[in-house]
């Protein structure tokens, strides 16, 4: 299965909804999903999720979220899924074809699918569902 034929002519930056500054310095200027010809990359702190379009499946605005399952790093028990957690307001969910590395350095844990509180998880998913309907 080779790439999409889509183009993405606007390089999407969205960043993570952040309620407290402080936050905002910790997870560092670089934090944010980004997605463009290249792929898809969401930085959280240290922790780095990317795939090529071709793994994009789609995407859903999701939301609001408890606040005691949304703050930082989370994974579920129930399906390997991720979530980078800033607000209870709500994200973005995103699947994967093929399961992506991105909690433990070595790649020996793989997700299929991406929770991120985005500021404007709508446009994301919008997007992302754009490139898959288009590919």
């Amino acid at each position: 299965m080779g790439e999409p034929t889509v183009v993405v002519h606007h390089r999407l930056h969205a960043e993570f909804a952040v309620p407290f500054p402080g936050l905002r310095r910790v997870l560092g200027p670089r934090s944010g999903l980004e997605l463009d010809a290249g792929g898809l990359r969401v930085r959280f702190g240290p922790w780095l999720v990317e795939t090529p379009l071709s793994n994009l499946a789609g995407a859903e605005a999701a939301g609001p979220y408890s606040a005691l399952r949304v703050f930082g790093v989370r994974l579920s028990l129930a399906d390997r899924g991720l979530t980078f957690g800033t607000t209870t307001r709500g994200g973005v969910c995103l699947r994967f074809r093929e399961p992506v590395r991105g909690l433990d350095p070595w790649g020996l844990l793989r997700h299929p699918g991406l929770t991120v509180t985005v500021s404007e998880p709508e446009l994301v998913a919008e997007a992302v569902n754009r490139i898959v309907a288009e590919s």
